[in-house]
């Protein structure tokens, strides 16, 4: 596409649930960059790491740019005809639930609407399930069990407005850093507000938290059941509110009673004395907000979790208030939109019950369609169990990548494998996933797709396209509607854009509500192309001119009106619990999530060179204590395994773990990794009601890998291969970091040589060190650098970040090309260290320079190197790296 002048496009961040509004401005020679948009009420012009890196995501390396069968390069006739005929056929043979979707949270509404649509209303199965299910749906099990809806009460603003907010699960510093900036900006012009973090681990959030309960794993029942036990025993209950909108008070406050404080002590593994603490700021404190993610949903017991939470927020009414309620933060862009559009295998579209009959009628006569599922399908879990037994024989997987992120991953890859006929829609066309389909469907990306996503605050948010889709690849929703008509629907998905698709989905949603249903758009059923184009952020309820909800409002159940049979909210009698599932074999419990600067399964982090110098490879944080007990020091290769399989990893030995646990992020696959796929180590343990995994609680122990040499290297092409028992890959400036290890001697020279290109041409400089086992490489094409290669019997101590920086530079100088050999800059070059500020590029040892100069604070930080005044995700590391050089100088 020409592009004649520039042009500036409001669109959303792709990322995490937070909704982030982004411009995304395009010049005339097609560069892009992006900024946050000041005027989206989700970030005010504020952006995280990941989301300030957008425009290095966007390149089509890699892309999948055309159809393909089997391997094959083919036209969209040929591959729609096939996809349709062969789940026609398998229909036909085998009945409606042999075939299934799994889709995600990266799906714009628009493409999960008519993804629902073709699957529940013309197919006729449930069996289309989200990787959503894998984030949120605990929280969706609760909210309907205490509000009879999915109801997120709160708005953003409540975080800005509480006395008291209480971080459970949740490491809101990485995962959700505009949220923690909005609250550090708050707490600076409030003092007084007070927060308190609970996770197993000190993480970044700690920074802003005035009490940290480093709880025991899944001990989040014991700790809320035992708050209520407390309000109940404090008289600091809302008795009033209690008697006019909630049922069951009385059941939940006996089961909770079942354990004393020393019960829920020995449950969460904490003091006492900060029970006591915490549980009098709690009572003390009306505008309590509760924010909770993932460390609550992901468990086996995460629905109790959830409705505990709820329970102490009813028994003392705050919620429907300012500054006060339980808060879910979801993990993806449209994890909320895919709630609403019933993208959930037991929900139906508009938040209508897939068990109710009065609802399936209602959706069906709406559609029009031959049928609607009667019973709910087979959710994530089930469904790969169900691929792999042979029950369903025709999968189609949509904008995700289940063999990395699913748990039991190698058993999921296994079933996807041996799957008769697997269908994958995606932008990449090698992924992990990608790599066993028989079909592969090139689908539009971010900056190409356009339609609507829906945040965590139930804000709906349009994303633009700025960007010409490139070779043949289309929208999702597209993609879908063709499937459909050639199975022979055509004229219910006929649709000729994502607007007409909007305007239906809001139709529905107000179709035969009159205010019975909490999701109500209805006041968009009629918006046209222009309208749609046009659209600015909004919270729902939007309901039709005229509906009872009257005017939007920003906070549900404010009249302490619920969406259950009688209109109050249930309690939930929830005994307090422990969940133990260590053994003598495997001692350590083992939780998986997020690292600040990449996203899932880094299909579009690990394009961005900054993104990945932060925390460059996979990695498992130890405690010092359990360190030592396993011979295990800092740096060393450790393997961590369970009874599902087995990965390697850099050990991070630091206090900031609690003992007996080890941690390790979910985002490294088989793409940039040897053996870091963690999710192959989840056991398939599911909440028995929400049936989301228990990724946080997982019983594990850890080994010291011994290797004979370690390495890294700075290369400006990918190896073809890398023979290694452990290697982890990362993008750079001008090519690719590797950090190695291998288990037996090998002929070094050669070795080296594989990674550069054994035939491509170069001069090469070595230092051998047989004795002490020290080799080094530098391999030079005319001026520049194409690789060099470091190896030692320990973890090598080399200046990564300048060596990364030496693929960029000019070495016309044949005397300065000794320093890339010695691995360390000389004369007056500056080595920054590790990667603290992304945005900016600054590392730890100028930080600590700074420090050693006089800047004592991070502001004094932020005004002589600029690190921590863009996004502000590296604050809480730039204050840890100041005390640590106080401690330092006062030793």
């Amino acid at each position: 596409m020409k592009i004649d002048e520039a042009r500036e496009v409001r669109t959303t961040c792709p990322y995490c649930g937070v909704g982030c509004g982004v411009l995304a401005k395009v010049a005339a020679n097609g560069e892009v960059t992006v900024r946050g948009d000041p005027d989206h009420p989700a970030n005010f012009g504020r952006l995280c790491s990941k989301g300030s890196a957008l425009a290095e995501t966007i390149d089509l390396d890699g892309r999948l740019l055309y159809p393909e069968i089997h391997g094959s390069r083919t036209d969209w006739d040929e591959a729609l005809d096939l996809v349709a005929s062969t789940f026609s056929r398998t229909i036909a043979e085998h009945g409606r639930d042999a075939v299934a979707f799994y889709v995600s949270g990266q799906l714009l509404t628009e493409d999960y609407y008519v993804a629902n649509k073709l699957m529940k209303g013309f197919i006729g199965s449930a069996n289309i399930d989200t990787n959503s299910r894998l984030c949120m749906a605990s929280s969706v099990a609760g909210h309907r069990r205490a509000f009879g809806s999915d109801t997120v009460p709160g708005s953003y603003e409540d975080l800005e407005l509480a006395d008291l907010i209480v971080l459970v699960g949740s490491n809101l510093a990485w995962c959700h850093p505009v949220l923690y900036q909005r609250i550090a900006a708050a707490r600076e012009k409030r003092p007084d507000m007070k927060v308190v973090l609970v996770d197993p681990r000190r993480t970044m959030t700690s920074d802003i938290a005035d009490m940290h309960l480093a709880i025991a794993a899944d001990g989040d029942v014991a700790l809320f059941t035992g708050l209520l036990a407390h309000l109940g025993q404090h008289n600091a209950l809302d008795r009033a509110y209690i008697t006019a909108h909630t049922t069951g008070f009385g059941q939940a406050l006996f089961a909770a009673s079942a354990l004393d404080l020393a019960g829920i002590a020995a449950a969460t593994g904490l003091g006492e004395d900060e029970l006591v603490r915490f549980y009098s700021l709690f009572a003390a404190t009306a505008n309590t907000v509760t924010v909770y993610s993932q460390g609550v949903n992901q468990s086996s017991s995460g629905t109790d979790k959830v409705n505990a939470i709820i329970n102490c927020h009813l028994a003392t009414g705050r919620i429907g208030k300012s500054g006060a309620g339980p808060f879910s933060v979801t993990g993806q862009p449209n994890a909320m939109g895919g709630r609403e559009v019933g993208g959930l295998a037991n929900m139906l579209a508009a938040h209508m019950e897939i068990e109710n009959p009065e609802h399936r009628d209602r959706v069906q006569r709406f559609w029009s369609a031959p049928t609607v599922a009667e019973k709910p399908g087979l959710k994530a879990v089930e469904m790969f169990q169900a691929v792999a037994d042979g029950r369903i024989k025709a999968l189609w997987i949509m904008a995700t990548n289940p063999v990395d992120s699913m748990p039991d991953a190698d058993a999921v890859e296994a079933a996807i494998k041996a799957c008769p006929f697997v269908v994958v829609s995606d932008v990449l066309a090698k992924t992990d996933t990608v790599r066993h389909a028989h079909v592969r469907l090139p689908a539009a990306a971010w900056g190409e797709k356009d339609g609507s996503v829906t945040n965590s605050e139930r804000r709906i948010s349009r994303q633009r396209a700025f960007l010409a889709t490139p070779g043949e690849a289309r929208a999702d929703w597209w993609i879908i509607a063709e499937v459909a008509k050639r199975m022979g629907f055509d004229e219910a998905f006929s649709h000729p854009s994502p607007a007409d698709i909007f305007a239906e989905h809001a139709a529905l949603s107000a179709f035969e509500n009159d205010g019975a249903r909490d999701f109500d758009i209805g006041a968009y059923a009629g918006v046209d192309e222009e309208g749609y184009e046009a659209l600015v952020p909004f919270q729902w309820p939007a309901p039709s001119p005229g509906g009872t909800i009257g005017r939007q409002p920003i906070r549900f159940f404010a009249n302490g009106s619920f969406y259950t049979p009688d209109g109050r909210a249930k309690f939930i009698a929830i005994r307090p619990t422990a969940q133990t599932r260590t053994s003598s074999d495997y001692p350590l419990v083992l939780n998986t999530g997020r690292v600040r600067d990449h996203w899932h399964t880094m299909t579009r982090t690990g394009k961005s060179p900054r993104l990945s110098q932060h925390l460059a490879e996979p990695f498992a944080e130890i405690h010092p204590a359990d360190a030592q007990h396993f011979g295990i020091g800092d740096a060393d290769i450790v393997s961590v395994s369970t009874e599902h399989g087995e990965v390697l990893l850099r050990a991070l030995v630091t206090m900031r773990q609690r003992p007996g646990s080890v941690f390790v992020p979910m985002h490294w696959t088989d793409q940039f990794s040897a053996r870091a796929r963690v999710d192959a180590l989840v056991a398939p343990i599911t909440d028995p009601i929400s049936g989301q995994p228990a990724s946080k609680n997982v019983a594990a122990r850890v080994e010291r890998f011994t290797a004979v040499a370690f390495g890294f290297a700075v290369l400006a092409e990918r190896p073809a291969s890398i023979d290694a028992d452990y290697w982890s890959l990362a993008r750079c400036a001008a090519g690719w970091r590797l950090e190695l290890a291998l288990e037996a001697d090998r002929d070094w020279p050669d070795f080296a040589a594989s990674l550069f290109g054994a035939d491509a041409p170069g001069e090469t400089l070595a230092y051998h060190d047989v004795a002490g086992g020290h080799y080094r490489f530098a391999r030079f094409a005319g001026s520049r650098l194409t690789g060099a290669l470091y190896l030692a019997p320990r973890p090598v101590a080399v200046s990564r970040g300048w060596a990364v920086e030496q693929l960029s530079a000019d070495h016309a100088d044949r005397r300065g090309r000794l320093a890339i050999v010695a691995g360390r800059p000389g004369g007056n070059s500056v080595d920054r260290g590790a990667i603290v500020c992304s945005c900016f590029g600054v590392g730890a040892n100028q930080i600590a320079e700074a420090v050693a100069g006089g800047c004592v604070s991070v502001e004094a930080i932020g005004a002589t190197l600029h690190a921590g005044t863009n996004c502000g995700s590296c604050r809480a590391e730039i204050r840890t790296i100041i005390e640590a050089r106080r401690l330092h100088a006062a030793e």
